[in-house]
């Protein structure tokens, strides 16, 4: 009876024995994100396990709690400090030689020796060490580690840029002080050093401030939100009272959480548009006194502040409280986006023209923005401001945040003034990042992670000397179709990942040839993500679709950037085969395929209808060059035989132009025979987008002689888009050397609607030939 006893607990004894020296763990590939700027792999491992011991400087207190919490928070090493630092396994050292914010990391057979000048560097030294320990130790749990196998290795790192920002607008929606203290930490293992946080809005007040209660008691809650998209007619409401706002409590926690994660908070608080809650809440601070309500669809209003002493008194007292909560340099004071009907229909405003002898309204936002900075640099703080601050004359200490494209940075800087990137077309993360049909509602745009990958944050117009005044670029969420915290994470991450390498590492030389290497570390990022319960959209593995044209015929191009992968493909109906080269097209086809893994699909299937046209074999030009915010395609996307989105403007084949006539010039390689032309704009107003009243096709001959026609479009108020067909039907059987397409602009936005005063934009899809 004993025997049989002891033979039955030999098992029981093994298994206690493996679960309590637990697994050992080892590490083979190392792939940082942002990269360093220079790694030197060694030959040999680093065991660390419970008995290794910690040495440091107290002057590193915060990197020294990071990493004594995380590793005794994911495997329970306490890492005991050694009094003596030769002695030690992991070493924090001060080094003054090293630039600030930078860093070193060797690790050797011995020890794992950290180095920093200061806080911010070895808080970088720890975030490189937490991406070299396996993705594993980002989950907490009950796992039993043994030891830690580290490969001997040797990094030396720095910024290049000194300011690595991304932006979250909390007004549109509203997202509590635990969603923002994780997506701070989600930037500081990214190595971002500032977050914008944008708190007031037309459509939500969030910032508690003492002085002035309703702001936050009536301010901060709508009385119901827009459903689906501003474009969709008509638009619809869930008539729910929603709303929220940050106590001063709440802000002082997130604030010392951030210092701790060595990130800088910038408060945004907009002036002297986007002001609609606050004049709900105060209507004396607007220019007609009249009673609004909070904003509760998305979009421009013309409620904003009046720019008369008490104004200027409560946005005073306002800041002296922001300033109270927020201990670093900056203040955002918005700027964007201020209409002024209000201002020219007012008394007060125009006498204060008069009385300052001001050009005319833009020349008051000026005054106004310079009233607020004068206030700030008394009380010791610089304002930032979007790139409308530069219109009617520049504030004399002001940084600009340059998001209609590069133009204002340019100015700015060769003005002598700080500036800081942030294009819609490479960094607002709120745009479409794939072109599926089942990709979550946004805004409109097309920004995939390979664009911002691209992105260079000094533009080229700038001399050396003017390039020093680019602090560096930022990431912006704007949340009007983001209302939950998952839906913010899937829109930042992982475009996050690539804008964080473009401000660490510097824009790459060769961005087309670099890409899959990045991409290569970002699918090895990936596995943190999900330990991480980040809610990354992950779109690595969908088949890039391209038309190519070679000796007058056309191919359709597969491509997947990440390596060791196969595409499959199949056309209409056909079998499935693996794809190795250009297919040619002679005729309209349904194409399927996808990237797969050892026979086992990777991502979804990607669906194209490839219309067979006449365009196809011709070339094209076109007097302006699309924006480059919605130019992803390229001109050749007009005549690719693909057509845009039916429902939204965000993707490859729609061209958007901003205030310009268009003339696209279309040339075959041989006389064709021409009947019909048609084409697409779309049409969405809120978005100042805006169908031609008419298009012009000229048809030109072998000989050189012109058939001119003009066309009237028609606006299609059932759908987004409005479609013009050309007949050239003549009955003479002219043949066509080139054809050339004009489009007139539709010009100014007309008061009352969204955008007034602006130019409208232009979206033009595919040019079917027949």
């Amino acid at each position: 009876m004993r025997i049989l006893l002891l033979v039955v607990m030999i098992p029981y004894l093994l298994g206690l024995a493996s679960c309590q020296q637990g697994e050992s763990l080892l590490v083979s590939e190392v792939k940082i994100i942002p990269k360093p700027q220079e790694f030197e792999l060694g030959d040999g491992v680093f065991i660390l396990n419970s008995k290794s011991t910690f040495k440091s400087q107290d002057v590193f207190q915060n990197a020294n709690k990071l990493l004594t919490n995380f590793l005794n928070k994911s495997v329970g090493f306490s890492l005991p400090i050694s009094d003596r630092e030769e002695e030690a396994d992991i070493v924090f050292q001060v080094d003054n030689t090293i630039p600030s914010e930078g860093y070193t990391i060797e690790i050797n057979s011995d020890q794992i020796i950290l180095k920093a000048k200061d806080e911010s560097g070895a808080v970088h030294a720890f975030q490189s060490l937490r991406q070299i320990f396996p993705v594993e130790l980002e989950t907490s749990s009950e796992r039993k580690v043994r030891e830690i196998k580290l490969p001997q290795l040797k990094i030396r790192d720095e910024p290049r840029f000194k300011y690595r920002g991304m932006h979250l607008d909390v007004g549109r929606h509203f997202f509590d002080k635990e969603f923002i203290k994780e997506y701070i930490a989600h930037l500081s293992m990214l190595k971002m050093n500032y977050f914008h946080w944008h708190l007031t809005e037309d459509q939500g007040w969030r910032i508690e401030i003492n002085r002035y209660p309703k702001l936050t008691s009536h301010g901060a809650f709508r009385e119901e939100t827009l459903i689906g998209h501003y474009n969709d007619t008509p638009q619809q409401f869930d008539g729910k009272r929603y709303g929220g706002f940050y106590s001063q409590e709440d802000i002082r926690e997130v604030v010392a959480f951030a210092e701790a994660h060595n990130i800088t908070i910038i408060p945004e608080i907009e002036m002297p548009g986007h002001a609609q809650a606050a004049i709900s809440a105060y209507p004396e601070f607007g220019c007609t006194g009249e009673q609004v309500p909070v904003a509760t669809k998305w979009g421009v209003f013309e409620h904003i502040y009046c720019p008369k002493e008490e104004t200027f008194t409560f946005l005073k007292n306002v800041l002296d409280e922001v300033i109270e909560l927020f201990p670093g340099e900056y203040i955002h004071i918005g700027g964007d986006e201020a209409p002024k009907a209000q201002w020219k229909a007012c008394g007060n405003c125009q006498q204060l023209i008069k009385d300052l002898n001001l050009k005319d309204e833009d020349g008051l936002q000026s005054y106004f923005i310079k009233e607020i900075e004068t206030y700030l640099n008394s009380k010791g703080k610089k304002i930032i401001g979007w790139d409308e601050i530069l219109e009617g004359g520049l504030a004399p200490n002001a940084t600009v945040m340059s998001w209609r494209g590069t133009e204002g940075a340019i100015e700015a800087a060769r003005e002598g003034h700080d500036v800081i990137l942030t294009p819609t077309s490479h960094c607002y993360f709120d745009y479409y990042q794939d072109e599926g049909e089942d990709e979550p509602l946004a805004i409109g745009g097309f920004l995939p992670l390979k664009k911002v990958y691209g992105f260079d944050p000094i533009p080229q117009e700038l001399t050396l000397e003017q390039s020093r005044y680019v602090l560096g670029a930022q990431g912006n969420v704007w949340t009007e179709y983001m209302p939950t915290s998952n839906q913010v994470e899937y829109m930042a991450f992982p475009r996050m990942l690539a804008m964080s390498e473009v401000v660490w590492k510097g824009a790459s030389e060769n961005s087309k040839e670099d890409y899959p290497e990045f991409l290569d570390r970002v699918e090895h990022f990936m596995p943190r993500f999900e330990a991480l319960n980040i809610n990354a959209a992950n779109h690595l593995y969908q088949v890039e679709m391209e038309i190519v044209k070679r000796n007058g015929k056309a191919f359709f191009e597969l491509n997947t950037p990440t390596s060791n992968k196969e595409i499959f493909y199949r056309i209409d109906d056909g079998e499935a085969q693996r794809y190795d080269a250009p297919v040619a097209i002679d005729e309209n086809i349904t194409l399927v395929s996808e990237v797969k893994l050892d026979g086992r699909p990777l991502g979804k299937a990607r669906f194209d209808t490839i219309r067979f046209h006449k365009g196809l074999r011709a070339s094209i030009e076109i007097n302006k060059a699309p924006h480059p915010s919605y130019g992803e395609g390229g001109k050749e996307a007009l005549i690719n035989g693909v057509s845009g989105n039916h429902s939204r403007y965000g993707d490859k084949e729609w061209l958007g132009f901003w205030g310009e006539d268009v003339e696209i010039d279309i040339t075959f390689s041989e006389k064709t025979p021409v009947s019909k032309v048609t084409t697409r704009f779309y049409n969405a107003n809120g978005q100042w987008i805006y169908v031609p009243t008419e298009v012009s096709l000229v048809l030109i001959d072998a000989n050189d002689n012109r058939t001119l026609k003009t066309f009237p479009v028609q606006v299609n108020k059932e759908q987004l888009w409005s479609e013009v067909q050309m007949d050239l039907s003549t009955g003479k059987g002219l043949k066509a050397k080139s054809l050339l397409l004009i489009v007139p602009n539709y010009g100014i936005i007309p008061q009352g609607r969204q955008g007034a005063g602006n130019k409208a934009w232009t979206f033009i899809d595919e040019i079917v030939i027949e």
